[in-house]
């Protein structure tokens, strides 16, 4: 069977190809679940070193966050983004396959046979799954990353400290998601929501080029040809594959991400993506553009694995249910 527009290369249902597919929307929620509930400790960490004080290494930062914190430390900030990251996954991943398999079948010749992926059509749904992904995940984005690290040590500085009393960094700036939304949009207005968005559409547009592209073509080159759809096994490794490469190249703007969205809990330092690269290049080096990048490959590795799993196992699902219990 010739390969069909799903992630999973080689056709899960080449019978329901043709039309809009919101089984990818639902398939995508649950792998994003998934991937939430692997990734986040690490997510933690990478976070503290990207914008926090006080850490050497990765190493160093996870024995810091459980002899300061105990292994919950770890799990700082999950609820949310267990809640909305699954939706957030959900529009990302329906989005991806809906673009790729619509322009795969204006691309063919054959709209009833599978169509092959394109290079072109697979670049074009992933630059739209990331101008979408920055609409919805930059406040998810910013909730996490507030809630993570709001129990930084506060050091003093001339800047104008913000007028509370949590801004000498004694207690949490937040009381949960619902508190953290309150007083962001009370603080900064609804736009407060989007800060650090420019950086994250430099890094989502081109990130996600480098997510989707790679696990497409490492699970067609494992992929059997006498096999129509990818093994569990496969689906594992290729999703893996393409989070480390993901996740380890768009690390420099991840970076000035993490730190625009940090930026906030007790001082406002920083003017917008120039000034941040300009005051970490001038403070920390060029350096300070790769930190974290190993945390970020590795963690990108099971949490990608995770949810390409969990996206590709549920879909199958999804259609064969379909199947039985449709006309």
């Amino acid at each position: 069977m010739g390969t069909d527009p799903d992630l999973g290369g080689r056709g899960a249902a080449a019978r329901a190809m043709g039309s809009f597919q919101l089984e990818d929307f639902a398939a995508g929620w649950i792998g994003g679940a998934a991937s939430v509930i692997v990734g986040h400790p690490l997510d933690t960490v990478k976070t503290r070193l990207q914008a926090g004080v006080g850490y050497g290494n990765t190493l160093s930062c996870i024995r810091t966050v459980y002899g300061k914190e105990s292994v919950f430390g770890f799990f700082k900030g999950m609820s949310f983004p267990l809640a909305s990251i699954a939706v957030y996954n959900s529009v990302v991943f329906g989005v991806f396959s809906n673009t790729q398999r619509f322009l795969s079948q204006h691309q063919s010749r054959e709209p009833e046979a599978g169509q092959p992926h394109t290079l072109s059509s697979l670049l074009l749904a992933s630059v739209a799954a990331g101008v979408v992904s920055v609409g919805l995940g930059t406040p998810v984005d910013l909730i996490k990353i507030r809630l993570q690290m709001q129990t930084q040590p506060f050091r003093e500085t001339n800047l104008s400290v913000k007028p509370r009393a949590v801004a000498l960094g004694e207690w949490p700036a937040y009381q949960g998601p619902v508190h953290c939304i309150a007083t962001i949009v009370r603080t900064e207005g609804l736009v407060g929501l989007y800060r650090g968005a420019s950086a994250m559409l430099l890094r989502d547009v081109p990130g996600y080029c480098l997510y989707f592209i790679p696990y497409v073509f490492v699970s067609d080159w494992i992929t059997p040809e006498a096999c129509s759809e990818p093994s569990p096994y496969t689906v594992w490794l290729a999703g893996g594959t393409a989070g480390a490469i993901s996740w380890g190249t768009a690390t420099p703007m991840d970076v000035v991400k993490s730190r625009l969205q940090a930026d906030g809990v007790y001082l406002n330092k920083y003017k917008g993506v120039l000034d941040c690269i300009s005051q970490s290049y001038q403070k920390d080096g060029l350096k300070v553009f790769f930190r974290g990048i190993t945390v970020n490959a590795v963690r990108g590795f099971p949490m990608s694995a995770a949810m390409f799993l969990g996206y590709e196992l549920s879909l199958r699902a999804l259609r064969r249910d379909h199947a039985v219990t449709g006309p």
